[in-house]
């Protein structure tokens, strides 16, 4: 075997490597990737996923898209009315700026204006109207 023909399989074996570990991580419900969180909400009745821009979060204003579907049955919900507080637990403070949320449609929710200014840990507080009424409390943490 040629020192190059080595050297091409030893390429291909650790990116087929890397994939498997990256599918393995990024398909499971357990670890979540930086910047993404997944809950279900306080009933049971949804499950949220929520991702950052930018992904992983920094200190500042972030926007977060949410995904929301109907837990039981894995369909999008839409005609869902979302406010969304920024809350640091360890402070026992929030922000003075006000999340703004637009509906996108299909269960996707972006959420802009969402003010993470200091370094730690942060909840966003989701407080669920409209067709039903439900809560949920997404984690993030800020560098």
């Amino acid at each position: 075997m040629s020192a190059d023909l080595g050297t091409t399989m030893s390429t291909h074996r650790t990116r087929s490597t890397l994939l498997s570990c990256w599918l393995a991580v990024g398909c499971s419900s357990s670890v979540p990737a930086p910047g993404v969180e997944a809950v279900d909400s306080a009933s049971g009745a949804l499950h949220v996923v929520a991702r950052t821009v930018p992904n992983p979060p920094t200190r500042g204003t972030i926007e977060v898209d949410l995904e929301i579907t109907d837990s039981a049955t894995g369909s999008p919900r839409d005609g869902l009315t979302l406010a969304v507080t920024p809350w640091m637990p360890s402070m026992d403070h929030g922000t003075s700026l006000v999340p703004t949320v637009a509906p996108q449609g299909q269960g996707l929710y972006d959420v802009t204006n969402v003010d993470l200014f200091m370094s730690g840990t942060w909840d966003l507080n989701l407080a669920v109207s409209g067709p039903l009424l439900d809560n949920a409390v997404l984690q993030f943490s800020i560098p």
